[in-house]
């Protein structure tokens, strides 16, 4: 393993994860939030210093730029993307990475919270980190692994593919993108101006892990008008839309079909934010399955739900609005797994063993590769996401670092039309 990688994935991960960028799925614009622009131009810098071109920051707040090719075959153009927002599921601000050297297989205490402890108890996977080297946050704060890895990662293999020409590859696109946890990672723009045929997300977890199966995701949204009145003049005529609410959520399946209750190949409906007052209540679902099919019923099965409850009380209004948030990337590559085939090579070749799970869930490249630019996800090695026992190893950043430089010589021996 090259340990220069491990030294500049470390300076730039630590420096990247310490900038809050989290999302806000409530806020209209995009980028969603106005800090995600502090590691946004930061990287447009650091990319035009390392000599990129073509650098630029999008209306709708994504980094572009291009490495270009060191050969005059006709390469089929692949870019390399990762997204720079944290997820809003937990404290993103204030994060203070923490560098655990050489692993010794015990627990790791987090420092802010005392409480919080870090074992191969709850995370399997750190039992085979021994002797590496590991990141965490203090306790009180997520990390920010996702993806600020990723963000890490691409930027080194872009500063060791400009500084060593004598590599053969063709054009490389890179693309850092907002607001990836809140489903608007992709803007419509976005395939025309990445200018890609095939692209990969470095946005997944264990080291060898290559993902070409994501969930398809649809979101929900249920309004509940109930009739408001003074409480001490209400009877027989206060319609109490938190009631009316409370119902819809108990008549919903509770021992299948929520995300408690299922994994594997399974796909749940989640609540996950109900606010109002007795006048007017708001309910946020996401629907999740592998299936069209399936997802389709579950949001009849909503919609469903929600028109019985509406039939118990005529003097409220109950609306069931659903959204398709992005669709399983299998779809389209299954058509043509040369992304998929070559990502498995380039571990091959670097003795690194590869394995298939579909992820209970989307990235970036669910989006892209329904748009017509297909995109797998690729290993970063965070572990633990979206809360405070988020960690991840030097050397499985260091491994994908390799695996993406690979792949980059892999795609020189790839014909556009083959």
């Amino acid at each position: 393993m090259d340990l220069k990688f491990v030294s500049e994935l470390e300076e730039r991960f630590v420096r990247y994860a310490r900038i809050d960028t989290q999302s806000d799925e409530s806020s209209p614009t995009s980028p969603s939030t106005d800090k995600q622009y502090d590691l946004l131009r930061l990287l447009v810098d650091e990319l035009e210093s390392i000599g990129a071109q073509d650098v630029m920051l999008t209306d709708y707040g994504a980094v572009l730029a291009t490495i270009p090719a060191t050969v005059m075959t006709s390469t089929p153009s692949i870019a390399f993307l990762a997204h720079v927002d944290t997820a809003p599921a937990f404290n993103g601000s204030g994060v203070k990475p923490i560098v655990h050297r050489s692993f010794d297989g015990g627990e790791i205490v987090l420092p802010d919270d005392p409480n919080v402890v870090l074992s191969h108890h709850q995370s399997p996977y750190l039992a085979g980190k021994l002797g590496e080297d590991i990141i965490t946050a203090s306790g009180t704060t997520l990390l920010g692994a996702d993806d600020k890895a990723g963000v890490a990662i691409v930027m080194t293999m872009a500063h060791h593919l400009l500084r060593t020409p004598v590599i053969a590859h063709g054009p490389i696109r890179i693309g850092f993108t907002p607001d990836e946890e809140i489903g608007r990672g992709v803007h419509a723009n976005l395939p025309r101006d990445l200018n890609a045929r095939f692209a990969y997300t470095l946005d997944g977890g264990e080291l060898g892990e290559i993902v070409y199966e994501t969930f398809s995701a649809d979101k929900a949204t249920v309004h509940v008008q109930g009739v408001s009145i003074h409480p001490g003049q209400a009877k027989d005529k206060l319609v109490n839309a938190l009631h009316l609410a409370a119902k819809i959520v108990n008549t919903l399946p509770h021992m299948t079909l929520t995300p408690e209750t299922t994994d594997g190949r399974q796909g749940f409906i989640h609540l996950y934010n109900l606010s109002g007052t007795a006048a007017n209540a708001v309910l946020h679902f996401i629907l999740r399955d592998f299936e069209e099919d399936k997802l389709q019923a579950q949001g009849e099965l909503l919609q469903q739900v929600c028109a019985t409850v509406q039939s118990t009380e005529p003097r409220a209004k109950i609306t069931c609005d659903i959204t398709p948030q992005y669709r399983n990337m299998r779809y389209w590559l299954e058509t043509d797994m040369r992304p998929v085939d070559l990502a498995r090579e380039a571990c091959r070749q670097l003795g690194i063993e590869t394995f298939y799970a579909p992820t209970r869930g989307g990235t970036d490249g669910s989006r892209l590769t329904e748009m017509g630019v297909p995109t797998p996800n690729l290993f970063t090695g965070m572990q633990a996401i979206h809360g405070p026992l988020e960690w991840i190893s030097l050397q499985d950043m260091a491994r994908a670092t390799e695996m993406c430089i690979k792949l980059a010589q892999l795609w020189c021996d790839t014909q556009p039309g083959e």
